[in-house]
């Protein structure tokens, strides 16, 4: 297979990578390739590396000082972490949604009008808008509202807001840090729902605890466990349905059955 085949196939690819915040080494030797259009989740104990991992896919982690990467990074065939990437441009193709919901403390238009509008968007704002709503299921239930204070929104409908958000600036990937943890399970169930919807547009990428979500939502599985040293590896990385069902590893089954983490 062609270089340029792996990476239509692939939206990232990760080799022998390694995560250190100073001396404190915390993940090493990750290989994994990320495929497109397809739900990937990364579950492991608390403390296990699966932010820092996530991060490194959007080059969050340099917002750490002492942060530091080993191994390589690419996304489809760019190198991330070469000499000529520049990371505010990769975060806008590489979207962010967080643990919490964080509008801002504005119009609920103007949440999403916020990215493409400094990023310099020469569109209609209100096109983009009503689009990145609509794709985030949020549309009907706001479309009378876009004046008032995003704020003022249910935490399910803050989510999905920011998940709007991160749409509006055009990015081929969505990495979502644990985005339902805050959440009613209705609103979880509405999340997850819309996360189907958008892997036909996008390649998502999430972290969880919640091993039911995992299983329910993911088409991959990448399981991350910390040695006694407190270093994460990569203990196994399979389609879902085989992790959760026949996984490699003794250590796997251990923890998507409960008995660890």
């Amino acid at each position: 297979m062609t270089a340029q085949a792996v990476a239509a196939r692939h939206v990232f690819r990760l080799a022998d990578v390694g995560c250190y915040y100073g001396s404190n080494h915390v993940i090493e030797g990750v290989n994994m390739d990320i495929p497109e259009h397809e739900i990937t989740a990364i579950i492991g104990p608390s403390g296990g590396g699966k932010s820092t991992l996530l991060r490194v896919m959007n080059r969050m982690n340099d917002l750490v000082d002492s942060f530091r990467l080993d191994g390589k990074v690419w996304f489809h065939d760019f190198d991330l972490y070469g000499p000529g990437a520049d990371p505010t441009q990769i975060r806008y193709q590489v979207g962010m949604v967080f643990q919490r919901p964080n509008p801002f403390p504005k119009s609920i238009y103007e949440n999403v009008a916020f990215g493409p509008r400094i990023n310099g968007y020469s569109g209609r704002l209100d096109d983009i808008v009503v689009e990145s709503l609509k794709i985030a299921a949020l549309w009907e239930e706001v479309r009378d509202r876009l004046k008032e204070s995003a704020l003022a929104l249910s935490g399910g409908q803050q989510q999905r807001l920011c998940i709007a958000r991160a749409l509006a600036v055009q990015p081929s990937v969505i990495l979502m840090d644990e985005p339902c943890s805050a959440l009613d399970p209705i609103a979880t169930l509405a999340i997850e729902e819309l996360m189907q919807d958008l892997k036909t547009r996008y390649s998502i990428v999430i972290v969880t605890h919640n091993m039911q979500q995992a299983g329910r939502v993911s088409d991959k599985t990448a399981f991350l466990m910390p040695d006694e040293n407190r270093v994460s590896h990569l203990i196994e990385y399979d389609d879902t349905p085989k992790m959760f069902t026949n996984p490699a590893d003794e250590r796997t089954e251990a923890y998507i059955t409960g008995r660890f983490g």
